[in-house]
């Protein structure tokens, strides 16, 4: 599609006839793309396999743009998140304790190494 062109818009009804039409006079895609003038018998493909699984009623859903994602997460009581960022800071502090302690015993063996020599 040459640039500048915007995307064209298929009503629901327009979807539903398509497709009834393909599978009452049993036409193949590429058949039914030229017969009513769509671009790609992809769509058309998808159209079918919407009527299919969701019924007539599926055509008519907008399915352009990003999709939703989902409910937004519920917040925890106000106790509980203190009660998390609490813990959270402890463990941070624990690790970094650790990480120091694990450095001073190996400098530790290092001079205890270099005493032996």
């Amino acid at each position: 599609m040459p640039k500048g062109v915007p995307n064209k818009r298929y009503t629901p009804e327009f979807k539903k006839l398509v497709v009834e039409t393909m599978q009452q006079e049993q036409l193949s895609y590429s058949e039914t793309a030229r017969r009513f003038e769509v671009n790609s018998h992809c769509r058309i493909q998808d159209w079918e396999r919407i009527y299919l699984t969701e019924g007539p009623e599926g055509v008519a859903i907008e399915r352009r743009g990003r999709r939703s994602k989902g409910r937004p997460p519920k917040q925890l009581p106000k106790e509980v998140e203190e009660d998390l960022l609490a813990e959270v800071q402890r463990l941070r502090a624990e690790n970094d304790y650790l990480k120091n302690l694990q450095a001073l015993v190996l400098e530790d063996e290092r001079r205890q190494r270099r005493k032996r020599r």
